[in-house]
């Protein structure tokens, strides 16, 4: 039996530049953070001839071209694994489609365990090259890069896009009391029961290849915010993080109202009243994400709404093998 996983991820800055529509005209930059939430994958032989692979609905098939979910398709098809007497089972520790990465986590996790299971060896660069081969070449997903690279690499990680579509990934230079004071201080509240991101990444990536000259202006505000994010991270200054955390939320309200509805602007004001210094919206709008000194004043005040805690810790290793 092998056994991956691959952590999914909160956008600190620069989130939405890793569209290709923008990155390969203005190059794109941004951090990421890995979280020990993981999508999880298993393989196994059973002792039947039919491939059988269980997600959100149970398939049974006996080739690959039956298979309906396309992700596992084309991983199977991209590794070249022999599918007769097969189990793949996927499982989440957050729900699918609430932005958080959890298909670049899908997809990192699955191609890890069949690289695994034909020992291979593959590094986070080239699992990160294939997972986005699959999902934005062979499936001409309108999506960007950033999930299927934090998933392989993990940790706190700056990526910059460049126009001919090479990544370059390094560690934010961040120190320990930094790290832990960042970890401890950020809260994650669940706002709604799920969302679809790639109505809205799809927007932004049409409106980016029409040249539209304020999604150009509103992606260059939102990748300075990362540079400006990375500086005061590496210099410490946690404060300054939280306050440009604000400066996001204020962008995202100008430029996208519909995301920022008066029931999570009224979240935002209590959280903010009560202890958070700064806040944004993650996931597309699934989550909430403040950071807090006095942690436990906005619990309180929070607890009185209907958000849900999700606590995390961040995680180093990205997609891995816990078992083979």
């Amino acid at each position: 039996m092998i056994i991956t996983r691959s952590p999914l991820r909160l956008s600190l800055g620069g989130g939405g530049t890793d569209l290709p529509s923008y990155y390969e005209k203005h190059t794109g930059f941004l951090i990421a953070a890995a979280i020990d939430k993981y999508v999880c994958i298993t393989l196994h032989h059973t002792f039947v001839p039919e491939l059988i692979i269980k997600h959100s609905k149970l398939e049974r098939v006996t080739n690959i071209e039956e298979i309906h979910h396309p992700i596992i398709r084309e991983s199977l098809r991209l590794v070249n694994v022999d599918i007769s007497g097969l189990e793949i089972i996927s499982m989440a520790d957050i729900p699918t489609r609430t932005g958080l990465g959890s298909s670049g986590s899908f997809t990192t996790a699955l191609l890890k365990a069949l690289h695994t299971y034909k020992k291979n060896l593959i590094s986070p660069q080239d699992l990160a090259e294939q997972a986005c081969h699959i999902e934005i070449e062979r499936l001409q997903g309108t999506i960007g890069k950033q999930d299927q690279y934090i998933a392989a690499y993990g940790g706190l990680t700056c990526f910059q896009f460049q126009p001919d579509g090479r990544v370059e990934a390094w560690p934010l230079r961040i120190s320990s009391e930094t790290l832990y004071n960042l970890e401890d201080n950020l809260l994650l509240f669940f706002t709604v029961p799920s969302r679809s991101r790639s109505r809205n990444l799809k927007k932004k990536n049409e409106h980016g290849k029409q040249c539209e000259q304020s999604i150009v202006d509103h992606l260059h505000f939102i990748k300075e915010l990362g540079y400006q994010t990375k500086e005061a991270l590496e210099e410490g200054d946690l404060v300054r993080f939280a306050k440009l955390m604000n400066v996001d939320w204020e962008h995202k309200k100008k430029c996208n109202g519909g995301t920022i509805n008066k029931e999570i602007e009224r979240w935002y004001q209590l959280a903010r009243a009560n202890g958070a210094l700064g806040g944004k919206l993650v996931g597309g709008g699934a989550f909430l994400m403040f950071y807090a000194e006095d942690k436990a004043r906005l619990r309180r005040a929070l607890a009185q709404t209907k958000l849900r805690e999700v606590r995390f810790r961040f995680e180093f290793e990205g997609a891995k093998c816990v078992a083979a």
